[in-house]
């Protein structure tokens, strides 16, 4: 069992954004709103649209992994915002709310002694727990990491 409390808890500091990135705290604090919707030269998304997609493709991870008659988004259209920009200046912060909640929502399902981390969901293909764990954790630092890139291309990110 301590083994498992081990993986538990580096899960929970992985999905939380802790080690060797720049976590997603840092990528949306402070991001200017007149920026939010930019795209600069050669980047194929905007802020927004990377932050709605880390949003709803973190809750489609966390919804398959807590309930089993959970319906994915159609891939690839379900997964980003339909516009660059937010529609209203509140649609930031509540998308931020969201990921902050869903991330913690997986932490706590991830550390809960009750949780399996290793048998496969009967509801899937052979996703477990600790699969979908990684991959939103992966998932996650993937684009954060393209967030903060937008931000040095839009000169609005302090070093």
């Amino acid at each position: 069992m301590k083994d498992k409390n081990i993986l538990q808890t580096e899960l929970a500091r992985l999905l939380g954004g802790e080690g060797a990135h720049a976590d997603f705290e840092d990528a949306v604090k402070d991001f200017p709103s007149n920026l939010r919707g930019a795209k600069p030269s050669g980047a194929p998304h905007s802020a927004w649209e990377l932050l709605e997609h880390l949003r709803i493709a973190q809750w489609d991870m966390l919804e398959f992994s807590r309930d089993p008659k959970h319906q994915s988004p159609t891939w690839p259209s379900g997964y980003w915002p339909r516009q660059a920009q937010p529609p209203d200046e509140e649609a930031w912060d509540r998308s931020v709310a969201q990921f902050r909640a869903d991330r913690q929502a997986m932490q706590e399902l991830v550390a809960s002694p009750s949780s399996d981390l290793f048998s496969p969901f009967p509801h899937g293909d052979g996703q477990s727990l600790l699969r979908e764990a990684l991959q939103m954790a992966d998932h996650n630092a993937y684009h954060v990491g393209e967030l903060i890139f937008l931000r040095r291309l839009l000169g609005a990110w302090k070093e």
